[in-house]
């Protein structure tokens, strides 16, 4: 399973980019799934559901299942957030897992920059980041300390041909044109 991240500050258009990118690389044959960083308290169950009352009940774990889909709920309580390695290890393999957020982990990422939003480049100070992809092409150029690849961030065929290329999935991409001839 290839990881390739996107990471940008808050307001930047990571999530945006990413809802626009998972049907650009599903046509093309490639099985994504995502894993997102949020840095605040956040719930995915509702008050009242019979999950939220067993998870306030002390339960560490709640999985919910039915035929469309399944979730598993886990409650660190007092220990640390987990690495995202150990994240990982709980996903399905696909060909890319797409990571939103995580800035200091240690993987190749795409960073989100937008000028407008008034936010320092962090690919100064991240050797992970290998492109950026940006509203504002000049302006990048001119503030960013090293030389990258700068993405059109409104061209998301462009952004998920270069992560196809980058993660070496051109391979399945070949496979699924060869497919349609």
């Amino acid at each position: 399973m290839k990881i390739f991240g996107l990471a940008g500050w808050s307001g930047s258009g990571k999530t945006t980019l990413v809802q626009r990118l998972l049907p650009a690389l599903v046509a093309r044959g490639v099985t994504v799934s995502t894993m997102k960083h949020a840095h605040h308290a956040f719930d995915v169950d509702k008050p009242g559901k019979d999950s939220y009352v067993h998870r306030e009940a002390g339960a560490t774990e709640v999985l919910v299942t039915s035929e469309k889909r399944w979730a598993l709920m886990h409650e660190n309580r007092s220990d640390p957030e987990p690495e995202m390695a150990d994240l990982i290890k709980h996903m399905s393999p696909v060909d890319l897992l797409l990571v939103e957020g995580f800035k200091a982990h240690a993987h190749d990422k795409l960073e989100i920059h937008r000028p407008s939003v008034g936010k320092p480049l962090l690919a100064d100070d991240d050797p992970h980041i290998i492109a950026i992809a940006t509203d504002d092409a000049a302006s990048v150029q001119a503030i960013a300390a090293r030389a990258l690849p700068i993405l059109d961030l409104n061209d998301v065929p462009s952004v998920a041909d270069f992560i196809i290329d980058h993660c070496n999935l051109s391979q399945t991409k070949q496979a699924v044109s060869d497919g349609a001839t």
